[in-house]
């Protein structure tokens, strides 16, 4: 047991660490204890909620002016879609702790230093996924946020008459004079908006970690056929009719057949744990784009550049972030689909007939695509990602008919 933890803490270090450092920080880590959980949840709900409530105030001083309500909305959206991320880790705990502990119940499976290097391969991709799209995610909030600053810095370095007028860090009704209280705005929303980033940050890390582990393993699962039948020197072996040989193959086919089911087990279990989240999380997104497409079509005055540029910003970031899913959900589709491949090239002809029927059931079964979906709809892919964009731009249409 000892020498379990200690091989699953090695596993932790040399692989899931940054996951395990991002989602600990949104109370997303399936170990972490209560407590610490329920804080750190809870600190992102009141930082979101802070940010809600001068939103929420800006619809009623709006008064049914729909150019001011969309230019709330885009913030609004984005506080809204970091708790459905949030909740849906937190809500789905248990299911959470059973997809992490296969990332290590399956470390234990692995029968060859090419399997172990397979599986650790996905892992790093993983962890440089889940690094990149931290900072980049951070990174992205500051600059967001440091475009407000760019008037008061005009006012320092190149004076007017008047001073230009502020532009706030996200619409909102604040209930003070704007102008006199800038820079306690700025800063609020500044800790606000990177403490509600890191539950979207969380849940993303969480994914692609859970993603590349069953892409790994149906890797795996394709390498143990495509090996099967070979030896050492990657010749095919010639079959002997006996007994005994058969034996040995349906019992290696077997075990093969148990991986596979696993695999597709653990990609069933990532399905019916974010399906219904991920279909909320599409439609935030649609409607997102939709809204701030039709902002930045309407910024047409020269002195609106900055708002440009930020709904520019706001688009690209919503257009990673919804890459970021598709691409995963397309490598789910095409590692599910590789498996007959992989198959096909393994020297199966040189088996039994019995032996022969056990792999036709596993290639029938893996005709059967792996993949996620919103509300079992709409399927992550990079096709479906360009069908985002297409419907995106034609609400977009749309809601400018209304204006």
């Amino acid at each position: 047991m000892k020498d379990h933890k200690q091989a699953m803490d090695t596993i932790m270090l040399n692989h899931y660490n940054i996951v395990k450092i991002v989602s600990s920080l949104a109370g997303q880590w399936p170990y972490q204890k209560l407590k610490t959980r329920l804080f750190c949840v809870g600190l992102i709900t009141l930082s979101a909620l802070s940010i809600n409530v001068s939103q929420m105030a800006r619809f009623v001083v709006c008064d049914k002016n729909l150019q001011c309500i969309f230019e709330t909305m885009t913030s609004l959206l984005l506080t809204t879609m970091s708790l459905v991320k949030l909740y849906t880790c937190y809500l789905n705990r248990y299911k959470m702790r059973d997809l992490t502990n296969h990332l290590f119940i399956d470390w234990n499976t692995l029968e060859t230093s090419e399997e172990y290097k397979i599986i650790a391969r996905y892992a790093e991709n993983g962890k440089r996924y889940s690094l990149g799209y931290s900072l980049y995610c951070c990174f992205a909030v500051c600059v967001f946020m440091s475009v407000s600053l760019i008037p008061q810095v005009l006012d320092i370095i190149l004076p007017l008459n008047k001073s230009r007028p502020i532009l706030l860090t996200y619409p909102g009704h604040y209930f003070v004079d704007e102008r006199e209280y800038f820079f306690y705005i700025f800063l609020h929303a500044v800790v606000a908006w990177e403490i509600v980033i890191s539950g979207i940050i969380a849940h993303d890390c969480i994914f692609v970690t859970y993603i590349e582990h069953v892409c790994s393993m149906f890797n795996v699962v394709g390498s143990r056929f495509e090996r099967l039948f070979c030896n050492h020197n990657n010749e095919a072996t010639k079959f002997i009719n006996t007994d005994n040989t058969d034996n040995t193959y349906c019992k290696k086919i077997a075990l093969i057949v148990h991986a596979h089911r696993n695999a597709l087990r653990y990609a069933q279990l990532l399905e019916d744990t974010f399906t219904v989240p991920f279909a909320m999380q599409i439609l935030l997104v649609t409607i997102a784009l939709s809204i701030t497409l039709l902002q930045m079509v309407q910024q047409d005055d020269s002195s609106n550049i900055l708002q440009t540029i930020r709904y520019t910003l706001y688009v690209f970031g919503q257009l990673i972030h919804l890459f970021f899913l598709s691409f995963e959900g397309q490598k789910l589709i095409d590692h599910s689909l590789q498996i007959r491949e992989k198959i096909y090239n393994s020297c199966w002809y040189k088996v039994s007939v019995k032996s022969q029927k056990l792999i036709t059931l596993v290639m029938i079964k893996s005709l059967r695509l792996s993949y996620l979906s919103a509300g079992k709809i709409y399927i992550f892919s990079l096709e479906s990602f360009t069908t985002v964009l297409q419907t995106s731009m034609s609400y977009c249409t749309v809601l400018a008919s209304f204006q």
